[in-house]
């Protein structure tokens, strides 16, 4: 069986790291085991290094420490650039490069999931393959 590709929005790579025992945590886990390969976006991991250090009291992690996981997550994560797309049902038009990313990981990357816990993203499921991490979890915990 050929190996899961998912792209992982922001709030599950902020979930995993701060929660590791968490489901996003856990979807972290496979991803560094080598049982999922993640897309990325250089706007999810932008995102990301803004976010992080709101989170300090959880992590404990330095400036220093979150750029180098930051650089870590980039190497180890296919990183593309998301696809130019005008949803117009998509009700936060801040989630479009999150969306971009989902759409040009399925037509250049074989993207198999979104894994959200944003409720705008999670409202187009119906038309786009997109999962909250419980969703996945549910589906994949062979992994």
């Amino acid at each position: 069986m050929p190996t899961l590709r998912v792209v992982l929005d922001t709030n599950v790579l902020l979930s995993g790291i701060a929660y590791p025992s968490s489901i996003p945590g856990k979807i972290m886990s496979s991803w560094r085991h080598g049982a999922i390969e993640v897309l990325l976006s250089d706007f999810i991991l932008d995102e990301l290094r803004r976010v992080l250090p709101r989170l300090s009291q959880r992590h404990g992690l330095s400036e220093a420490e979150i750029d180098d996981l930051i650089d870590i997550l980039s190497i180890q994560a296919e990183v593309i650039e998301p696809a130019a797309g005008d949803d117009q049902d998509l009700r936060d038009p801040m989630d479009r490069p999150v969306l971009g990313t989902l759409l040009a990981g399925l037509q250049v990357s074989k993207a198999d999931y979104l894994i959200t816990g944003d409720k705008d993203l999670l409202a187009l499921s119906g038309q786009y393959p997109i999962l909250t991490p419980s969703e996945f979890w549910s589906k994949h915990s062979w992994l």
